[in-house]
């Protein structure tokens, strides 16, 4: 497309509206698409004043003329790639994105707008959008209120956040789209303090040493078991191992490769992304566990790896929530972090749990998860 080309060099076509151009003509063969450059872009002064959805419309316009089968296949294919997709947002939001068809999203839309404004003139305080919001999550769930939807909420938090009224922030841990982050200790029990109302909070205990570290027994298996995968994700507080990457634990990996002698264990393992667990197998890239008393260790789990480059990156675990360490807690008995599903409560209220955890630590301190 030489004409766009030129139109961007001489500064008539911004970056974006010329990322339009090469958008909107994807689809069609290389002379539509020579035809269609020349037609919009071959005179410059045309292009004075032209935004950016007048440019599209002009393009597409142009393009149905040329080749309506090309077109009509691609809106096909754009209706086979519908999906749902949520990402996190601040302040512990997350959006929920549907790509849906045009005529679909507005009737969605239209249903839901004219829903709020007679909920509106009934006089709730809600405002539209909250409306709007609650009543989506009620007609996708099936339930009476938003509120009552039940949801796994994977939290770690230390047991002196949990029950002694400790400041310390919980984490919460990529699952369910629930998104990574720090989650203040008063959220935190009260999140658990909601899922024991509903009966449907959880603990599971996770044994650590004194030095933070996550404990577990080897496997003989070639593939890791759940249990081990699980304590590889809070290990990690839900986040890939690898240097500079956010994205959500989705692999437990072998840093030495089973293959060449690696151990099926927390030690030897590391929970990655997909892209970053295929990314390893390249030649030329190679890992290894330090040992605890590397000065970059401080006690934790750290991976260094080498590039094909010869550049070697630490990868060291996070931080995990400190526990009530010893002469600290009121009994003597170990101490203890805890990850709980949905929430948990220092006082708890309404009906008893379902499970109770009643761990009795030995040496190593205890942790719930």
């Amino acid at each position: 497309m030489p004409w766009t080309f030129e139109a961007l060099r001489a500064g008539a076509l911004s970056e974006w509206r010329a990322r339009i151009m090469v958008r909107e003509t994807s689809h069609l063969s290389a002379e539509h698409r020579a035809l269609i450059d020349e037609q919009v872009c071959g005179d410059l002064e045309s292009l004075n004043g032209l935004g950016g959805k007048r440019l599209t419309a002009r393009v597409k316009e142009l393009a149905s003329r040329l080749d309506v089968h090309a077109c009509v296949k691609r809106l096909a294919k754009a209706e086979s790639e519908r999906c749902v997709s949520v990402r996190p947002a601040p302040n512990l939001m997350v959006y929920l994105t549907a790509l849906v068809p045009m005529k679909q999203g507005i009737q969605a839309y239209a249903q839901l707008k004219a829903h709020a404004d007679a909920v509106k003139g009934t006089g709730d305080p809600r405002s539209g959008g909250q409306i709007m919001a609650d009543a989506l999550i009620e007609r996708v769930t099936g339930r009476e209120e938003a509120d009552q939807v039940p949801v796994t909420v994977n939290l770690l938090v230390s047991d002196e956040t949990l029950l002694a009224g400790g400041p310390a922030p919980g984490v919460l841990l990529e699952g369910s789209a629930a998104g990574v982050g720090a989650v203040p200790a008063q959220v935190a029990r009260e999140l658990v303090a909601a899922g024991m109302d509903a009966d449907t909070a959880w603990l599971r205990a996770i044994y650590v040493d004194p030095q933070g570290r996550l404990l577990a027994t080897t496997s003989t298996s070639r593939f890791f078991p759940d249990g081990i995968l699980n304590l590889l994700r809070a290990r990690q507080q839900g986040v890939c191992a690898t240097q500079y990457c956010d994205a959500p634990v989705r692999h437990a990996d072998h840093v030495v490769p089973h293959g060449d002698g690696g151990p099926t264990s927390l030690a030897n393992g590391q929970g990655l992304c997909v892209r970053c667990n295929h990314a390893k197998q390249a030649p030329g890239w190679s890992q290894a566990v330090l040992p605890p008393d590397h000065p970059a260790a401080d006690g934790r789990h750290v991976v260094a790896t080498v590039t094909p480059t010869g550049h070697e990156y630490l990868s060291v675990l996070p931080e995990p929530p400190r526990p009530v360490r010893r002469g600290q807690a009121r009994d003597e008995r170990g101490t203890l972090s805890c990850l709980a599903a949905p929430g948990a409560i220092a006082r708890p209220r309404g009906r008893p749990r379902r499970r109770r955890a009643r761990a009795r630590p030995s040496r190593a301190d205890l942790a719930w998860t």
